[in-house]
């Protein structure tokens, strides 16, 4: 039998439950909703969670569908899942822990001991260490955003290359391959020994079908290629971004794009112009370096200096 919280499974069998991380400030127990999906035959882990940022819904929308989707007695090894990581941020739709104030995914691997987010941080990440493979499900919080996956472990991490090939194996069709903040998960877990990736299903607000398509689709590709579920993946060429330059409102008003998600953009190439309230042009910005036009922000109005946009740098395909 396969147990995480209060979900158990034997080998050919499905459950769901619940996994306690603490407690509320009336002092009833935090629980967050996890499912286990326990193989008829032997085989590795993969581990799964969403909303570790409690805005960003399209992981929680591949959840909703992947689950009811996988039959045990046709895998093998475990799917374990967390559905809803960030639990407080969750209920108000916020990005951060609202109780701590407290970004989860910069509190990897936790502290037992410490703050809500470091309480659900250690306990989700006890879980994580389980697996042989993670995915972290995000999404670009309530930007606009290209379907992308984030290798966050570094280009000179033993475990890149493993990162890599999990990302390309996801294919979203893009990746952020830059090194990511202490704290995150796609950080700790190849530190750990475990190939870890960030996927970001886009941006937006509340569930882009689009985005969680790629999600569903990402998490069968993994299922596959390593051996959870027969059949095989055609793994597609990805476009690999190595850095990442974000752009700034030279003037307040509102922001008029010249350049769709995903284009590529040469130096010198206009990327947005901000105008006055009667569409009188205040201020031009254009591409400092070549690259893909990778996330705006969503509402046109800004103030002098608010971020506007960010284009993937230092491109390549693999």
């Amino acid at each position: 039998m396969i147990a995480l919280g209060t979900a158990r499974a034997q080998p050919g069998e499905m459950d769901t439950g619940r996994l306690e991380v603490g407690e509320t400030r009336d002092g009833s127990p935090v629980r967050l909703p996890v499912a286990v999906i326990n193989g008829t035959d032997d085989g590795e882990t993969l581990y799964v969670q969403a909303v570790s940022d409690g805005d960003e819904l399209n992981g929680l929308g591949v959840v909703n569908r992947v689950v009811p989707r996988l039959d045990p007695t046709e895998l093998a090894g475990t799917v374990l899942v967390v559905g809803i990581v960030n639990y407080f941020g969750f209920q108000v739709a916020e990005h951060r822990n609202p109780i701590d104030d407290r970004k989860m995914n910069r509190g990897y691997p936790g502290d037992a001991e410490g703050t809500t987010s470091e309480r659900i941080a250690h306990e989700t990440f006890q879980a994580a260490k389980r697996a042989d493979l993670i995915l972290d499900l995000h999404q670009g919080s309530t930007s606009r955003m290209i379907n992308e996956t984030r290798v966050r472990c570094g280009l000179r991490h033993r475990l890149h290359d493993d990162c890599l090939e999990l990302a390309k194996v996801f294919d979203c069709g893009y990746v952020l391959d830059i090194k990511g903040p202490d704290g995150q998960l796609a950080r700790v877990g190849p530190k750990h020994g475990i190939p870890t990736i960030d996927p970001e299903l886009g941006g937006g607000v509340g569930w882009d079908e689009e985005s969680i398509r790629y999600g569903v689709e990402g998490v069968f590709n993994v299922l596959r290629h390593y051996g959870f579920l027969d059949g095989e993946t055609d793994l597609e060429r990805q476009t690999r971004a190595r850095g990442f330059d974000q752009y700034g409102a030279p003037a307040g008003g509102l922001v008029r794009f010249e350049r769709e998600l995903g284009e590529r953009v040469a130096t010198g190439d206009a990327l947005f112009e901000v105008t006055d309230v009667f569409g009188q042009r205040k201020g031009r910005v254009t591409a400092d370096e070549s690259g893909v036009f990778w996330r705006t922000r969503r509402l046109p109005q800004v103030a002098a200096g608010e971020y506007v946009c960010s284009v993937g740098t230092n491109v390549d395909s693999y």
